[in-house]
């Protein structure tokens, strides 16, 4: 069992947007809920992974830039990634940084994957930190589960103030995507 999970799964270029749509759609309802929170709550140290919960949807989005937007387009010298590293604007402190830089990732990525073709989804990728062989696809993946991760995290400490975090799963949100799109004007 464990053996086979080391399989490659493949989808192809289309389920590949349809991840990152998601991706979206989810993280956006959820920086949507925590900016509705009195700002100490938001910005509270709580003890999870990235401290406070604005501060974890910061890092959502450093991983979401770094793989999406660097990695997957072979920006991956140490110079590149170096100066990426740097960017204060990474580190927003306040949510207009926040919607800047949300905003810019959101952009890369759809900008990345946008041309993806289902053969592109299996051309290597190399991150420094990471040994071993994966894919673009690998690299979406890993956004997508590191995100659901994260989300968690918030999810646990929303529950803790009893506060109902917004619905993430892929049908809901997926159909709501759906009814976004017919609605939009032609």
């Amino acid at each position: 069992m464990l053996r086979r999970m080391a399989r490659q799964l493949q989808f192809p270029a289309g389920d590949a947007i349809s991840f990152a749509e998601y991706n979206r759609a989810v993280f956006e309802r959820f920086a949507r809920r925590v900016r509705r929170l009195p700002r100490k709550e938001a910005f509270r140290r709580r003890g999870i992974g990235h401290e406070s919960l604005f501060d974890t949807l910061v890092h959502i989005l450093n991983v979401q830039e770094v793989w999406l937007v660097y990695i997957v387009r072979g920006r991956n010298s140490d110079r590149e990634l170096e100066a990426l590293f740097e960017d204060s604007s990474r580190h927003p402190k306040e949510w207009k940084g926040f919607d800047a830089y949300s905003r810019r990732v959101w952009e890369g990525v759809e900008e990345t994957l946008r041309p993806l073709g289902s053969r592109e989804l299996g051309r290597k990728v190399k991150a420094f930190w990471m040994p071993g062989n994966y894919t673009v696809r690998d690299a979406l993946l890993q956004v997508s589960l590191e995100e659901a991760h994260h989300l968690g995290e918030i999810i646990g400490a929303l529950w803790q103030k009893d506060v109902e975090p917004p619905p993430m799963t892929w049908i809901d949100t997926r159909r709501a995507l759906s009814q976004h799109v017919a609605r939009r004007p032609k």
